[in-house]
């Protein structure tokens, strides 16, 4: 199988990664809530990957890192902590549905930034006018998951921190391959990102990095933390406000070993070569007139395409029998559809690691030319790219 699909999750991982899983189920156990060495263990390689992580990041303190099982729960407690219905928040066009339903289901509907694709510029100054409009709290896409378009966080991040208004960033797609000193940025509030996907951990985990001190008196969710549990309230400290019950400790031990690795390659040489495997991809699906390719010399490893007159589902499914495995439909971010203009047909995705090899980039275009239009009638083809 020629695996095209890391924006969802890497595929391929160090083999540190495996061992430490191994690990931590056959040594650890308890989570430093018992007297015992495995549970001793526990807590060491929990508080090792908060270690890790920090040190990625420029985070001056392990312990607003905190454990999730995803970006998208990260998003959902940011947004439960920081989001209050009547605030004025703006999205970019980009953003997944891990930022827009949440926000749906506290009742708040964000103003959407007119951010076209392949335009920071244009994103700067919609966060301008949004500054001079009043708005209270931004969330922003740092990579577009459909299109791998980045957000000019620099430039956005002097303007909400000149503005002293706080900016909760989805890193999904830029946590491991784009640098990210959080220090530098003191508009941010909350960085939130999977494990599985750059950082080269198991699935199950992602973080928090809880800069806010918001994050803390506003819990998704209560219980037992194995700190002050004789109160019946929640701690309204780091990290245990955000992290009731057992933690994923084999998994947290996993992610730990992955953040090594992306420590040790560094974040500039895994975007290197992600973005000469896109280009090089890129540039020869662009030789096939019968494909519409969404590229940018600033994107990252992510690339989308559209085949004329074949609908996105019908695609993939094709390139999966020649063993291409890619994603395809609306990728649970329509809102980035619509920005694009692709909503109504949805494009198919394929994304590199850094592990992914020329061969593989090679091997997928020449699959594209064998992709035949299978679907007759126009209105069931249309059906079939809602995904």
């Amino acid at each position: 199988m020629n695996y095209l699909d890391n924006a969802a999750t890497t595929l391929v991982k160090p083999r540190a990664v495996g061992e430490a899983v191994h690990r931590a189920l056959t040594g650890a156990a308890g989570y430093a809530r018992g007297g015992y060495a495995a549970a001793q263990r526990a807590g060491d390689l929990v508080y090792d990957c908060r270690e890790q992580a920090a040190a990625l990041f420029g985070l001056y303190d392990p312990s607003r890192v905190v454990f999730t099982q995803n970006a998208t729960h990260a998003l959902n407690i940011a947004i439960h902590a920081l989001a209050r219905p009547g605030m004025k928040v703006a999205v970019s066009g980009f953003e997944h549905n891990a930022v827009m339903r949440p926000l749906a289901l506290h009742g708040i509907a964000p103003a959407v930034l007119h951010t076209p694709l392949w335009q920071p510029e244009r994103m700067v100054q919609e966060v301008r006018r949004a500054l001079g409009e009043g708005t209270e709290l931004f969330i922003l896409n740092h990579v577009s998951n459909v299109f791998g378009a980045v957000c000019p966080l620099d430039e956005i991040g002097r303007l909400l921190s000149a503005a002293g208004v706080p900016l909760i960033l989805d890193a999904s797609q830029s946590a491991g391959v784009l640098e990210l000193d959080v220090s530098r940025l003191p508009c941010l509030a909350a960085v939130c990102m999977p494990g599985h996907k750059a950082l080269y951990g198991p699935m199950g985990t992602g973080l928090l990095l809880a800069l806010d001190d918001r994050l803390a008196s506003r819990p998704l969710m209560a219980g037992g933390t194995g700190s002050l549990s004789e109160s019946m309230n929640q701690p309204d400290f780091l990290p245990d406000a955000q992290e009731s019950g057992t933690p994923n400790v084999p998994g947290i031990a996993g992610l730990a070993a992955g953040i090594r690795f992306v420590r040790s390659v560094g974040a500039v040489n895994i975007a290197a070569h992600e973005r000469k495997l896109v280009r090089e991809l890129a540039r020869a699906l662009e030789t096939n007139e019968r494909l519409e390719v969404f590229s940018h010399p600033s994107q990252t490893g992510v690339l989308s395409v559209r085949v004329k007159g074949v609908p996105a589902e019908q695609a993939a499914a094709q390139l999966a029998d020649a063993g291409i495995a890619v994603r395809a439909g609306l990728h649970c971010a329509p809102l980035a559809h619509r920005t694009a203009g692709t909503e109504e047909t949805g494009t198919v995705r394929l994304s590199f690691s850094f592990y992914s090899t020329p061969g593989q980039a090679e091997q997928a275009a020449e699959a594209f030319k064998l992709v035949k239009k299978l679907c007759r009638n126009s209105a069931n083809c249309k059906k079939i790219i809602k995904g």
